[in-house]
């Protein structure tokens, strides 16, 4: 019939990755509906933005997600909704179970997202082959990494390239033989020559994909603001913003989780690390925000 258009168990388009699909359900006036589902464990993050006209909307048809605020925790589920316009900070959901839900924009979403999920399922394939560990982790550091942004007022447009960045900081990794990756004991010269070589080995494969303007966050991650860091020995504000966040955020994740070689430290001991060599290896300014990322989360009292 003219003007009706009827899809019968179908979309217009579907990405999918490991974390994540999308389909695109329908599109006119520059507004998009989609259908969304999130596995457990991973992120919605919903980034401010320069337009105040922009709106999004979200209905959940099942799961539940969390959501952490200012004064509080929420748990939404099945019938709740949730819309962002003009947003001050960005605002991080977790899929406390896998979640679906209908979302509709004002602007077109659709093509962006489906491009990073495309681009994200090729480079994570690669490195879940190798290493689960790293993409736990590196979700971990994107969660503290957009907290810590937050607080220093990344611009949005920085927020999306970091939050993709963090995911993808460790893939260099890839290339190291796992029997250095789960070595118990010290590591050789010769084995730790190889390590440092994943943000080079990463920044590459980044170089291959339409995210190539993020390489320089990624290999940049293990650089020190006195030089003493690696691949190149930058000092300072030579590393980028970006780059001197996920490498602070990474730093604690690593020190509180158990890695082949010894226990996890705890939160205390790793947020006094990070202190005692601020304005020597990490920025003041993001060590002091990450501080507050981890006291209101409670992993510091």
């Amino acid at each position: 019939m003219k003007g009706l258009d009827i899809l019968k168990n179908r979309s217009l388009e579907t990405v999918e990755n490991e974390s994540t699909f999308i389909s695109l359900l329908g599109r006119g006036n520059g507004i998009e509906l989609m259908r969304q589902t999130v596995l457990k464990g991973n992120l919605i993050i919903l980034f401010p933005g320069e337009d105040a006209t922009v709106q999004e909307f979200f209905y959940i048809l099942n799961g539940h997600l969390e959501v952490e605020l200012k004064e509080e925790t929420l748990e939404l589920g099945p019938n709740d909704f949730f819309s962002a316009k003009n947003l001050e900070e960005a605002v991080q959901f977790i899929a406390k179970t896998d979640v679906t839900f209908l979302s509709m924009s004002t602007v077109p979403t659709f093509h962006y997202l489906s491009n990073v999920i495309k681009e994200l399922r090729k480079v994570g394939e690669s490195v879940e082959q190798k290493d689960r560990y790293t993409y736990q982790h590196s979700l971990r550091v994107a969660r503290y990494a957009i907290k810590t942004a937050t607080k220093v007022k990344l611009r949005k447009e920085q927020m999306e390239n970091l939050f993709i960045a963090s995911i993808l900081h460790d893939i260099g990794k890839i290339d190291i033989p796992e029997t250095i990756l789960n070595k118990p004991e010290k590591l050789t010269e010769e084995e730790f020559d190889l390590v440092k070589k994943h943000p080079g080995d990463g920044a590459a494969m980044i170089r291959e994909t339409a995210y190539a303007d993020l390489a320089d966050i990624v290999e940049q991650h293990h650089e020190r603001i006195d030089g003493s860091g690696y691949p190149f020995g930058l000092k300072g504000e030579e590393i980028s913003l970006e780059a001197r966040i996920i490498g602070v955020a990474d730093t604690f994740d690593a020190m509180t989780e158990d890695r082949a070689y010894r226990k996890a430290f705890s939160p205390e001991f790793a947020m006094q690390e990070l202190k005692r060599l601020a304005g020597t290896l990490y920025d003041p300014e993001v060590v002091d925000a990450f501080e507050q990322v981890l006291y209101q989360e409670g992993k510091l009292s």
